[in-house]
């Protein structure tokens, strides 16, 4: 079984997991195949693509380092498993203290795999063709180097939803619900919910609110009247792009999805009840 390893490159606690990881999956016979930045870590020699031909996909890091493993991969259907370094993860697989403990589930096959949806995107733009893009979490459209508000029109399936006052426009999977879309007042959504969620930023008005809509949708966002700042366009919280006049963001449940491993006895309610503290009673 062949292993591809990645982490963090600028965690101070990445290389001493790295050697912890490595020296447990080793002696029990695995093959490694370590990210270029991670081999440095390690002294050994690396591959860019190190998703390829591999069993497993490891990130160390948090959810940020498994959410920037799945677009390098592009879509890959090699299941990731995301081990944490500080504080508990949404997307991730266990603790860092958990590495011994995960090493023995791959050695016994164990591992359960689980499938989260993800968006396809098209930002269009008249004269100059479509830019597509894959988001795990969500796509956001956001005020740019100024205090002021941007005006947003939002469709789905070709009808009028909205025209948005505010500071942006947030169109979150299930996964992203814990992310961004959470900070912005949108609720938690369940992995296995055939939904997303579009969630306003700071509206101008108290009477927008969070919309949740079948999965099946076509959601288009465009700049609505006359802005005057600009607008920027981010997918995952990663490059951001500025969005012209006469754009149109087309979003879409994508025919991939991201295999993610979890360990025997832990899921997503678990996972809630840990990271948001949920302890019940009075």
């Amino acid at each position: 079984m062949k292993i591809g390893i990645v982490a963090h490159p600028r965690k101070p606690e990445a290389p001493e997991a790295l050697r912890r990881i490595r020296e447990s999956l080793l002696r029990r016979g695995f093959e490694l195949q370590l990210e270029e930045k991670t081999a440095v870590m390690a002294e050994e020699e690396g591959v860019s693509r190190f998703w390829e031909g591999a069993d497993v996909v490891i990130s160390l890091g948090g959810d940020g380092t498994l959410l920037e493993a799945v677009h390098r991969m592009g879509g890959s259907a090699v299941p990731v498993a995301g081990v944490n370094i500080g504080n508990l993860g949404f997307l991730t697989t266990c603790q860092d203290e958990q590495i011994e403990e995960l090493a023995g589930v791959l050695e016994r096959g164990e591992e359960q795999i689980v499938e989260r949806s993800m968006l396809s995107v098209k930002m269009e733009e008249e004269g100059v063709g479509a830019r597509e893009f894959l988001a795990l979490n969500e796509v956001v459209l956001m005020r740019g180097e100024t205090g002021r508000l941007v005006s947003l029109e939002a469709r789905v399936n070709g009808e009028l939803l909205n025209h948005y006052r505010a500071d942006g426009l947030i169109v979150a999977t299930p996964s992203g619900s814990t992310a961004y879309s959470l900070a912005a007042g949108g609720p938690l959504i369940s992995p296995r919910a055939a939904v997303f969620v579009l969630s306003p930023i700071c509206p101008h008005s108290l009477s927008n609110r969070s919309l949740v809509v079948g999965d099946d949708s076509v959601v288009e966002i465009m700049p609505d009247g006359g802005n005057e700042e600009p607008i920027l366009f981010t997918v995952d919280g990663r490059k951001v792009l500025r969005l012209a006049k006469g754009c149109v963001v087309r979003v879409e449940k994508s025919t991939q999805s991201l295999r993610l491993v979890r360990m025997p006895g832990h899921s997503f309610y678990d996972t809630l009840r840990r990271k948001l503290r949920w302890h019940g009673g009075v």
